[in-house]
C-alpha cells in the first residue's frame, strides 16, 4: 500500500497546489480586461455570484479582485448596491497625472543612474516607433511604452507596476485620440522623449528628472482647461 502511495506522489511530484493569490490574480486580470475593453459599460453592476460562475471560481477570489480594482479606481463600491464599473471621468485622469508627476521624474533620475545598454536600445526603439506611427492607437501605445520602459530602466519592478496601474491603456487611447488633434502634438511628444532619453543616456539624473517633470506638466496643462469647463457645466 505504501508503495502505491509513493508511486502516486512520484508521478505528480512536479504539481504544485494552486495558491489562493494566483486565483485572485487571474480573476483580477480577467475582470480588469473586461472593463478596459469596454465589454462592460460604466455603471454596470458587477455581481460576485455571476462573475464567479463565468470565471469558474469561488466568490472569494472575485471579491478580492473587485476590492483591488476598487483601489485602482476602475470599480466603485457602495453599501446596498455592491460593486459597479466606475466611470473614469477626466478628473480621474488628471488625478492620475498628478501622481505621475510625483513618480516619473524620480524614475527618470533613477533610470539615468541604472539604465543598461539594453534599456537605452529599447527606449530608442519606442521613440522610433512613435515617430513612424500614423494611427492614434499606435502613437499612444508607443508613447506609453516609452514611459513604462523608463520605469523598467530603474531595475525596480514595483516602479513599473505602479506606473502601469496609473496609465490605463484603453482610457489613454481614447484621450490621446482627442489630444492628437492639437497641431504637431506627435512631433512635440517625440522631441521631448528624445531629450529625456539623451539625459538618461548621459547619466544626467537631474536633467532627466527636470525634463520628465516638464513633460508631464505639459499634459496636465493641456487637460486642466477642459476639466475646468466640465466642472463649470456640472
Amino acid at each position: 500500500m505504501f508503495g502505491v502511495v509513493a508511486s502516486v506522489e512520484s508521478d505528480f511530484g512536479g504539481v504544485r497546489p494552486i495558491q489562493a493569490a494566483s486565483v485572485v490574480s487571474l480573476a483580477y486580470d480577467r475582470i480588469r480586461a473586461l472593463i478596459l475593453s469596454g465589454d462592460v459599460a460604466p455603471g454596470t453592476r458587477l455581481g460576485q455570484v455571476d462573475l464567479a460562475e463565468r470565471l469558474g471560481v469561488s466568490r472569494t477570489p472575485v471579491r478580492e479582485a473587485l476590492r483591488r480594482l476598487t483601489g485602482e479606481g476602475l470599480v466603485d463600491f457602495e453599501d446596498q448596491r455592491g460593486f459597479r464599473v466606475a466611470a473614469l471621468a477626466l478628473d480621474d485622469v488628471v488625478r492620475r497625472l498628478e501622481v505621475r508627476l510625483l513618480l516619473e521624474p524620480g524614475a527618470a533620475r533613477m533610470a539615468a543612474e541604472r539604465a543598461t545598454d539594453e534599456d537605452i536600445a529599447a527606449l530608442e526603439e519606442w521613440i522610433a516607433r512613435e515617430r513612424k506611427a500614423r494611427s492614434a492607437l499606435d502613437i499612444h501605445d508607443a508613447s506609453r511604452d516609452f514611459h513604462v520602459r523608463v520605469a523598467a530602466a530603474t531595475q525596480n519592478p514595483e516602479m513599473v507596476a505602479t506606473l502601469e496601474g496609473l496609465w490605463l491603456v484603453e482610457v489613454g487611447r481614447r484621450l490621446l485620440s482627442r489630444r492628437q488633434a492639437a497641431p504637431r502634438w506627435q512631433d512635440a511628444d517625440v522631441t521631448e522623449h528624445e531629450a529625456i532619453l539623451a539625459a538618461i543616456r548621459d547619466g544626467d539624473g537631474d536633467r532627466a528628472a527636470a525634463l520628465m517633470e516638464e513633460h508631464i506638466r505639459d499634459a496636465l496643462r493641456h487637460w486642466q482647461p477642459e476639466l475646468a469647463r466640465t466642472r463649470g457645466a456640472s
